[in-house]
């Protein structure tokens, strides 16, 4: 019986969530608080912004005597279990981020409507079904001779209007009419957007499929893994990624671009354009951005899910989850086969301990990132040492260094070269006693260099096979002074 029928089908309509929601007792509050938490340029919210938003809302409608008992988080969970609202943690967030349903989003258009009634009724929608209607004829007909007539007719007719123009006949559309138009495509143009979510939850629905699919399938290689193997796109070649990859093909042409932007720029910028209100003009400036951001995101999602979907049968992961169902599902019908024969109360001789852990959602978990508990390893600038050159010539004195082999590093290099550096007597000659070489250098230099107010970095390694760096006065060996370098 067809009246049965349908009210068994709104009968499972009513239990989801648009209409739920519709239907609450509290709806009015509820939706009211949807909309004002999600606006039009943030249909995603972190959560620390919208437990923000939602507590000062909730503030102000017990304010005026509004009855909300609950906190501000045991809504959010309320509206989560409702299906009102959806929960992600996209990678790289800091966070979780909330958005509405497409429950939830539908149900807002269609209370919003009320509101606002807008008939449907007019001209130009008629005009577009009309021009769909002949499109659809058009294109759809194989025959050579129809197609050829409707071309003809079509050159006819822009030739007739070429010469209208051409004879000063320009017809402008009255600023009633373009009021209605353009609000008709405002209109469209907003559905459009509103319903990337929904695109987004088929490929998600898809992609859980395919999983369920890949663990259920008893056999070594099924359908899907066949295809998955031979390296087909399911997710992509499915009718929705079909709908969406032409769609977005479009929407990311070059040409079909400038268009839709020279048109919006033209038509915003028409005198009729004044008598649209403020938000549906902004609407219209910034929908090419709208419609590529919220097209990007949807783009982006179909990539991951087809990577993720390949990286699980690549990596021979779904053989470990199709092992752990198995085992779930043998469990179960274990369980089921014993039902009869033990009662619930019966001591089967075995404990089972109780986890004390808290169950939580899994993204509410945050990760554990090391960074945060790295000691600060980095070297503290060393006080500037107090000695002047003539304590360390005493020290020196006071030493044993081996100043005739220094001595004889720095002839060697000024037979050479008029002048020398430490650092490029140390760079030639290895500092065979290590600090001691350099000191000994210094305490040459002190008496026989000349000392400069510059500092220089000196390196030398040490007995234990490490290197050490040193900054020192620059003070250069001249070759003038060489006799004073000879014993």
């Amino acid at each position: 019986m067809k009246a049965l029928r349908g009210a068994a089908a709104l009968r499972n309509l009513r239990e989801q969530p648009l209409w739920r929601l519709l239907a609450a007792n509290k709806g009015p509050v509820v939706i009211a608080l949807l909309q004002s938490l999600f606006v039009e340029s943030e249909q995603t919210l972190p959560s620390s912004v919208l437990h923000e938003r939602l507590t000062r809302d909730i503030e102000a409608l017990r304010a005026v005597g509004e009855e909300l008992p609950q906190t501000p988080q045991a809504y959010v969970a309320e509206w989560l279990s409702q299906g009102w609202l959806t929960r992600r943690f996209p990678a790289g967030a800091s966070e979780e981020e909330y958005e509405l349903s497409v429950d939830a989003l539908t149900a807002l258009r269609f209370v919003t409507g009320l509101l606002k009634p807008r008939t449907t009724a007019t001209e130009s929608r008629l005009s577009v079904v009309i021009h769909q209607l002949s499109r659809l004829a058009e294109e759809t007909n194989t025959n050579p001779q129809s197609r050829l007539a409707a071309l003809h007719a079509e050159r006819d007719r822009i030739d007739r209007a070429i010469a209208e123009v051409e004879r000063g006949g320009v017809k402008a559309l009255a600023p009633d009419r373009a009021v209605e138009r353009a609000r008709e495509v405002i209109a469209l143009a907003q559905e459009l957007a509103a319903d990337f979510r929904s695109v987004r939850d088929e490929f998600e629905r898809l992609n859980r499929g395919l999983r369920q699919s890949l663990m259920e399938n008893e056999g070594s290689r099924g359908d899907v893994l066949e295809q998955l193997f031979a390296g087909v796109d399911l997710i992509g070649e499915s009718d929705a990624g079909r709908t969406f990859h032409a769609f977005w093909r479009l929407l990311t042409d070059s040409e079909q671009a400038a268009t839709l932007r020279e048109s919006l720029d033209e038509v915003t910028g028409r005198p009729f354009a004044r008598q649209l209100e403020s938000q549906e003009r902004k609407f219209l400036l910034g929908l090419t951005g709208a419609l590529l951001n919220e097209g990007r995101g949807v783009h982006d999602v179909l990539q991951h899910f087809a990577r993720s979907l390949k990286s699980f049968v690549q990596s021979r992961e779904f053989l470990e989850h199709r092992r752990l169902h198995g085992l779930l599902k043998a469990a179960t019908q274990a369980a089921l086969g014993a039902k009869d024969e033990v009662r619930p109360n019966e001591q089967v001789g075995f404990e089972l301990m109780q986890s004390s852990s808290r169950i939580r959602s899994v993204s509410q978990w945050a990760l554990y990132d090391p960074a945060e508990r790295v000691t600060d390893s980095s070297m503290q600038a060393a006080e500037p040492s107090e000695l002047d050159l003539e304590t360390v010539s005493e020290l020196v004195r006071q030493s044993e260094i081996d100043f005739r082999t220094l001595k004889a590093h720095v002839r060697a290099i000024l037979e050479r070269q008029s002048q020398v550096s430490i650092a490029q007597v140390l760079a030639e000659y290895p500092a065979e006693q290590g600090l001691g070489s350099v000191v000994g250098y210094v305490a040459l230099g002190s008496k026989h260099g000349e000392v400069t107010d510059g500092t220089e970095l000196v390196v030398w390694e040490g007995d234990d096979e490490v290197q050490r760096r040193a900054k020192v006065p620059t003070i250069y060996f001249m070759r003038e002074r060489y006799l004073e370098f000879v014993d």
